[in-house]
């Protein structure tokens, strides 16, 4: 689940090809400005909240759940008190199919009346696979709200075995690039973002990875990492050393300027293009749930633990 949405499912093992991945390209939009920056400060917010099983990432490996645990406190404290506590009932935080074989937890913080950021959105799924193994996800996301036209951010790592990765992380453009160019210099090339995916297709065992699906690849930046890492069967321990050698720090780069860039600092819109935004965000949540969630949701957990699940999603996506 992810910018778009939520759980990926991107993985060779499945048909479906979610991301949490981001959030809608408005085609048309007009001009704006830069105004101040808000008060994202470093300190912590003094709310308490919630800790779910989210944050536990239980069956990462521990370069994975120490890269994960970074990230999210890391916007969590950025963001501070501008995010009010977990409110998601605890039978949508942690759920498992009757089997036990497909375990799942999820994460949300919206952002207050006052906030740029509509919602952070965060994640995990195991599974175990039918060949064997297990199919393990992570992800983290954030939507912004439609008063700024600033990029989404999103991070998913999946893991289907000890020597294979996929890693996409990207900060998802709202606006058409070829219409807007100021916006794609703005995001992408003064913040020199390509140079993070350029570091990680350096490493032998990296090599671009491709969704099966057009409407995922379509939704991404010209500067989005969507790579595949392959180990042999006698180096498993290479994929935890490049998470924590390679991944973590672009990982670190990539949701710093996310954080600086777009969630705090102001881009003001008309009215009517925050209407036409806010629609545009609505159109393409709806449809990761529609054409992805209602079918692999039900085929890993039950119609049941689904059905309340997605239910849970869709009013906080459409609210």
């Amino acid at each position: 689940m992810a910018v778009l949405l939520l759980w990926p499912f991107h993985s060779p093992h499945f048909n479906s090809h979610t991301s949490i991945i981001t959030q809608p390209l408005p085609s048309s939009s007009r001009s704006f400005s830069f105004g101040k920056r808000f008060s994202c400060s470093s300190s912590s917010t003094s709310m308490e909240h919630h800790e779910s099983k989210f944050k536990e990432f239980p069956y990462a490996s521990v370069p994975h759940r120490e890269l994960m645990v970074e990230l999210v406190s890391t916007m969590e404290n950025r963001l501070g008190a501008s995010l009010v506590p977990c409110t998601l009932p605890s039978h949508v935080q942690y759920f498992e199919n009757e089997s036990a074989t497909a375990h799942a937890s999820l994460y949300v913080r919206s952002g207050n009346s006052s906030s740029q950021v509509d919602f952070i959105l965060g994640s995990w799924v195991h599974c175990n696979l039918p060949t064997g193994g297990a199919l393990n996800i992570t992800s983290l996301s954030a939507y912004l709200r439609p008063s700024t036209d600033a990029p989404n951010f999103l991070i998913e790592v999946i893991r289907s075995s000890p020597t294979t990765l996929i890693l996409i992380l990207d900060l998802p453009p709202r606006k058409d690039l070829v219409q807007h160019p100021d916006y794609l210099k703005t995001f992408y090339e003064e913040t020199q973002l390509d140079k993070q995916r350029q570091l990680l297709e350096k490493l032998p065992e990296v090599k671009p990875y491709f969704s099966s699906s057009l409407y995922i690849r379509g939704l991404v930046s010209p500067s989005a990492i969507l790579v595949s890492i392959e180990t042999e069967p006698s180096q498993a321990i290479r994929i935890d050393e490049i998470i924590q050698d390679h991944i973590s720090p672009v990982a670190k780069v990539m949701l710093d300027t996310w954080l600086d860039l777009c969630a705090c600092t102001e881009r003001r819109l008309t009215d009517d293009e925050s209407t036409d935004l806010a629609k545009r965000d609505r159109i393409i949540k709806n449809k990761t749930i529609e054409i992805d969630l209602e079918s692999s949701f039900p085929r890993l957990f039950g119609q049941e633990v689904a059905n309340q699940v997605l239910g849970v999603l869709r009013e906080i996506y459409n609210s």
